[in-house]
């Protein structure tokens, strides 16, 4: 039998991670106890929904909750650009170093004030990092040159092109590449030519394209992932649904 390769993947899901990447982390190492191999963090930071970086905490007095997010360096970056290259707008850090004594204790605090990863994608993963949780876990970016021009081609994609001096995710859809608005509204993008290094899939190919690199033996997904995954696209892999953990959208305070 070959290695267990165990994977599991997601986007950049706040400065402190969300509980359900914590949940999928510890699915992983359980199994990798159960069954050995080696563990892989797909981690999709060539997403460009800004939403997926929302930090939600809770008041450590009152256990209210709270919102914060990164702020981005213009509207084109914040609306458009992939994970990888929105920008954390100067003085964001300092700014929310004040206000985090609110939610966390200062162990954590320090591990805020000593990453310096310019965009938001790097300075994510420096945390992640920096309070212990990938320790033996091997990261591979959806964003890598390498891994992209490694990956298997697929129809439904998305391009990063220039536009407005900055570089965007377009949807590549009906011959045209588009930026979606909202609601019905999107930019038109003109026709170019563009490398295999610009490629990213979209949600309904992202799982084949992973596999097309990773060739993964068991994969680790929430309820919902479970649901929109096209698993005919692997049908080799043996999927797992990741541990219950309460309040799976808050952020994961602990060390």
């Amino acid at each position: 039998m070959s290695t267990p390769v165990i994977c599991f993947g997601q986007q950049p899901c706040g400065f402190f991670p969300k509980r359900f990447l914590v949940a999928k982390i510890n699915t992983a190492r359980q199994l990798q106890n159960e069954i050995g191999g080696e563990i892989v963090f797909f981690y999709h930071d060539s997403d460009h929904d800004p939403r997926e970086t929302r930090t939600n905490l809770r008041r450590r007095t009152t256990d209210e909750a709270a919102q914060l997010n990164f702020t981005f360096e213009n509207k084109i970056q914040r609306k458009f650009s992939p994970l990888y290259l929105k920008r954390v707008q100067a003085g964001w850090q300092e700014k929310t170093i004040g206000q985090l004594p609110n939610y966390v204790e200062h162990p954590l605090i320090n591990i805020f004030k000593q990453a310096s990863a310019a965009n938001v994608a790097d300075f994510c993963l420096e945390m992640y990092r920096g309070m212990g949780l990938l320790e033996g876990i091997k990261v591979m970016r959806s964003s890598d040159p390498a891994f992209r021009l490694q990956a298997r081609d697929i129809t439904d994609f998305f391009v990063d092109l220039p536009y407005e001096n900055e570089i965007v995710r377009a949807r590549f859809a009906d011959g045209k590449f588009k930026l979606h608005e909202g609601g019905s509204e999107f930019i038109e993008l003109p026709l170019t030519d563009y490398k295999k290094e610009q490629v990213s899939p979209s949600r309904d190919t992202r799982l084949g394209w992973m596999q097309s690199v990773i060739n993964c033996t068991h994969y680790i997904s929430g309820a919902g992932e479970q649901q929109y995954l096209n698993k005919a696209d692997a049908p080799e892999i043996t999927y797992i649904e990741r541990e219950a953990i309460e309040r799976s959208d808050d952020a994961y305070t602990e060390l």
